[in-house]
């Protein structure tokens, strides 16, 4: 089993690009629904985050706001909200491989906004970054509801350059250019990476 890792900055265009790959047949892992998930009503995070930050949950429900204005500028309480989400979210992870290696699907994608930031472009055969000139990211993110030039400064901090991330990928899709362009060299990238022998995949090692 063949693994593409995708990724890339906020506002880079991870959610269409995930789409299109699904359209294409191609499992995706969706590592910001299964924080959502986790964190959500009945969700097995909610307790331990209860818990670390009390008062962020209200009748069994995560308020993703506060807990947000929390450990937006704490990196302390940051680091203590990654040590209860991230196992779990990596316990899901090993989940939807080994869920895909039974289907013997050919490929799989991870698609992880801190791909390179945790590592994990490690666990990846290839990794497709998907990317965008500052202006339009910026214009996308502010676009959405109760985003500040003051949170997408500090969501900018936490993340690796994009033109560091542009070096390391293997494949780089420009989200900038018309979306018909876009969405033909993901098709690209997943005829290439069908024709390559998987190297990463090992049950109970990622």
């Amino acid at each position: 089993m063949v693994i593409l890792g995708l990724t890339g900055s906020i506002g880079m265009g991870k959610s269409t690009a995930a789409s299109a790959l699904r359209r294409l047949g191609v499992p995706v892992y969706d590592a910001d629904g299964t924080i959502h998930r986790l964190i959500r009503r009945g969700g097995i995070a909610v307790p331990q985050v209860e818990a670390a930050f009390p008062g962020v949950v209200a009748d069994g429900v995560v308020d993703r706001r506060k807990l947000g204005d929390l450990v937006f500028a704490d990196r302390a309480a940051l680091k203590r909200l990654e040590a209860i989400l991230h196992p779990l979210a990596r316990r899901a992870q090993m989940g939807f491989l080994a869920a895909a290696a039974r289907r013997r699907v050919r490929l799989v994608v991870l698609d992880i906004p801190l791909l390179f930031e945790t590592r994990g472009d490690r666990r990846c055969d290839a990794v497709a970054l998907l990317s965008a000139p500052p202006a339009i990211q910026e214009a996308r993110v502010l676009a959405r509801p109760g985003m500040t030039r003051e949170k997408l400064a500090g969501i900018r901090k936490r993340q690796m350059p994009d033109a560091e991330k542009r070096r390391r990928a293997d494949f780089v899709v420009p989200t900038g250019l018309a979306k018909r362009e876009a969405l033909r060299r993901l098709g690209a990238i997943v005829r290439r990476m069908r024709a390559r022998r998987g190297r990463h995949w090992k049950p109970g090692v990622l």
